[in-house]
């Protein structure tokens, strides 16, 4: 007879924990996004925005922001029983990117979001994903105000891949966040799949 214990301890081993990367420019909703999916207290490394950043940091279109993510974000969501992602919101400017590489290794996939008003900030993470053949996908996220723009306009706009999705989301939102990140799982899954069969064919 299995006892309780040994049943719950099966369950602990057949959950999946995945790495996802949320990444962009800077002032995109990285933080927000991470923030409005995670069912834990997000952890969150931001500072506020000092005079001496004024020179290197584009504040252009975002001149509400205060303040700015220094090393990362982190949260947990749990997509369904058994399967939990762990949520990592890479910093938006440039001189952060040294931690890029760590927070990568091991990540399933990533969001790269974007802000039609400020399309070029995401080139850089979209350039980064590609090279590394991490798969992404591209969330824009629909501020108020900005003009709409279709998948398709975006994904021309950005010279992306064929068949890397475009999502339209609200990233203060929880089901939209969490419908983006069950696209990026689904894609990552695919092309992951479709690698591992092109390496033993």
């Amino acid at each position: 007879m299995v006892s309780e214990h040994s049943d719950a301890t099966n369950a602990e081993t057949a959950a999946l924990a995945l790495k996802i990367l949320v990444a962009g420019g800077f002032g995109v909703g990285k933080t927000t996004l991470v923030g409005a999916v995670s069912e834990i207290r997000p952890l969150r490394t931001e500072e506020l925005l000092s005079e001496a950043g004024q020179s290197v940091d584009d504040t252009d279109g975002v001149d509400e922001k205060v303040t700015t993510t220094v090393a990362m974000d982190f949260g947990r969501i749990t997509i369904r029983s058994g399967l939990s992602l762990y949520l990592f919101g890479t910093p938006g400017q440039d001189r952060f990117w040294f931690l890029w590489d760590e927070l990568s290794q091991g990540a399933l996939g990533a969001v790269v979001l974007a802000d039609t008003r400020r399309l070029e900030d995401c080139f850089p993470a979209v350039d980064y994903f590609e090279h590394r053949r991490i798969p992404f996908v591209v969330a824009v996220n629909c501020f108020v105000g900005a003009r709409s723009y279709g998948g398709d306009e975006v994904s021309r706009a950005l010279d992306l891949d064929q068949g890397t999705p475009v999502v339209l989301c609200d990233a203060r939102d929880r089901d939209s966040g969490k419908e983006v990140l069950i696209r990026l799982v689904e894609y990552a899954g695919r092309m992951h799949t479709a690698r591992l069969l092109d390496s033993v064919g």
